[in-house]
């Protein structure tokens, strides 16, 4: 069976506190965008084991610290039935960028799992498993625009819709550590909760709609924060850091095709 991992962007971005178990609260909107990476997952007919196959974008790491692997493992210790599977992972999602393609395969990989073998888990059941891979996981089971607080697994859909907008991803290459990013932020709390944009024109939310992590990341690479001045020179609607970073978006006007000029080892997609 083959299915294709999506990737998010944050529409604002706030911590607001730090929690005893040494993670943050925080809130934010995520909203899927169709910029996708591909899994198939088959059953391993020649081997006891699970093997795991990567192509596209290299990801330099052991089979065992991959989500897709933890994923299979995770299903493994309650369904110890589950055979070997020969699992394929195509990377198109930038890594490290701020686009929750990792988690994104995580959660793909236990629902394409649920799926094939018919283990009959619930999108609850689900999203319990999800959560135990990572804190942006959950969010890719529901796979709606939602309003996300707690570490980003209590989530809320909402009616976002940003299809008349023309959405351009730029992603520098540059690898934001997210434990560095967390760091450098003093939480707080505001006035004024973002699951309210929902209601607001997309044309304020300039001066509103705001990710936490830009200070600390624009300062310590400049290059990230040209990306967002250059989105709003060239006649972006909004422009914003996703998630810790590195990557950039723009909303434009459908049909307006903006003209950007980039160095030729940055990432760009226009969805």
């Amino acid at each position: 069976m083959i299915t294709f991992p999506n990737c998010k962007i944050n529409i604002g971005l706030r911590v607001t506190g730090k929690r005893y178990d040494g993670f943050h609260d925080l809130e934010t909107i995520f909203y899927p965008i169709q910029l996708c990476d591909g899994l198939e997952i088959i059953q391993n007919q020649h081997s006891s084991e699970t093997k795991l196959g990567l192509s596209g974008l290299v990801i330099d790491s052991p089979i065992q610290d991959n989500i897709c692997y933890k994923a299979f493992s995770l299903l493994k210790i309650d369904f110890p039935d589950l055979p070997p599977l020969q699992i394929h992972l195509h990377k198109v999602i930038p890594t490290g960028a701020g686009l929750g393609g990792g988690s994104s395969n995580g959660a793909f990989t236990l629902s394409l799992i649920n799926q094939k073998f018919k283990l009959g888990l619930d999108t609850q059941q689900l999203l319990k498993y999800a959560l135990q891979l990572g804190s942006d996981c959950p969010f890719f089971i529901i796979n709606k625009p939602a309003y996300a607080t707690g570490r980003g697994e209590k989530l809320e859909t909402v009616q976002l819709d940003l299809s008349d907008y023309n959405i351009v991803l730029i992603n520098p290459g540059i690898h934001i550590n997210t434990g560095w990013a967390f760091s450098r932020i003093n939480p707080g709390s505001s006035n004024f909760s973002l699951k309210q944009i929902v209601d607001t024109p997309v044309s304020t939310w300039k001066d509103i709609v705001l990710n936490d992590f830009e200070v600390p990341v624009f300062m310590e690479y400049p290059a990230i924060k040209k990306l967002k001045d250059l989105f709003y020179n060239k006649g972006a609607i909004y422009a914003s850091m996703t998630g810790s970073g590195s990557t950039v978006f723009g909303l434009f006007e459908k049909s307006f095709t903006p003209q950007l000029d980039i160095p030729s080892h940055y990432f760009m997609k226009s969805l």
